[in-house]
């Protein structure tokens, strides 16, 4: 028998690796702002916008999921600092609105957060640690996960590291594809040596997330790779790793790109808890690299 799942947000980057590493065992309603050109069996597209709650509804009582996957958001960090309103209604209020529908289906709602809900201030993040958002993206997920808990029944809120790899379907958000799209070209590219993180690969997260739908668990994850570094050594490290100069990789002071909201210094997360209860391993730098271009 098929176990039913939704995804929302299925335009998007992570949703797109859960989408494509999802086997004929799975049934999925994808629920997306835009077409996108993918189908196989079993999967089922829903295009519209989720701020309309009669829709949404209508989708959950055809899908009947048993997991939804919340991967839908406005997650431009600027974008949601110039434009709180909207942030506001997609972060925090479609998010409410799943929540419940959740709890209304019997379904268990994995919702993703993101690791700048903390300050940064003393990294390594654990799943018990107290956010302190510095932005109004930050803050708007911190609300959302607030909401998860007060409405839905089963609830996962996992906590993503900077997410690392190329698109499985669709454009997707990449940092990695535009990356290797300047150094081809042989233009320099520019990142923060003062912006720590423990970068995950997103087909691990594909992967981790299909597990998480189809297990037992519920709580906090934080979803996490196994190197703790800053975004210009890890910039510098895929150049070498792909054949490209180091010296085309500079550091970039974020404090001179005009308009850009406050980032967390040290915003790295604790895997622990993720690598004792997941089969799907959190992998190294250098071994997601290899899962990632292994996927091209």
């Amino acid at each position: 028998m098929k176990r039913r799942l939704m995804v929302t947000g299925a335009d998007g980057f992570v949703a797109g690796s859960i989408l494509g590493q999802a086997d004929e065992t799975w049934e999925i309603s994808a629920l997306a702002l835009n077409e996108v050109p993918y189908q196989r069996p079993g999967l089922d597209w829903q295009v519209f916008d989720m701020r309309g709650t009669e829709r949404l509804r209508s989708v959950f009582k055809d899908a009947r999921p048993e997991a939804v996957i919340h991967t839908a958001a406005m997650a431009d960090i600027d974008f949601c600092e110039e434009h709180k309103d909207i942030a506001e209604a997609v972060n925090v209020g479609v998010t409410r609105e799943v929540a419940r529908l959740c709890r209304e289906h019997g379904a268990k709602m994995i919702f993703l957060s993101t690791d700048t809900v903390f300050d940064g201030t003393k990294g390594m993040y654990a799943e018990s640690d107290c956010p302190g958002p510095l932005n109004f993206y930050a803050e708007t997920k911190v609300r959302a996960e607030q909401a998860v808990q007060e409405e839905a029944g089963a609830w996962i809120i996992t906590r993503l590291s900077l997410v690392m790899g190329l698109p499985v379907i669709g454009a997707g958000n990449s940092f990695l594809a535009k990356t290797i799209a300047a150094l081809k070209a042989g233009r320099e590219v520019g990142f923060p040596d003062e912006e720590i993180r423990t970068p995950v690969d997103v087909i691990t997260l594909g992967r981790a997330f299909l597990e998480l739908a189809a297990g037992d668990f519920t709580g906090y994850l934080h979803l996490a790779g196994c190197d703790r570094l800053n975004r210009f050594a890890m910039a510098q490290h895929i150049a070498e790793r792909l054949g490209f100069s180091r010296d085309l990789v500079h550091v970039k002071n974020p404090s001179a790109i005009p308009g850009r909201a406050p980032r967390p210094r040290d915003a790295s997360l604790d895997n622990r808890k993720a690598r004792a209860t997941l089969a799907t391993p959190m992998r190294t730098l250098d071994e997601a690299l290899d899962l990632v271009l292994a996927e091209k």
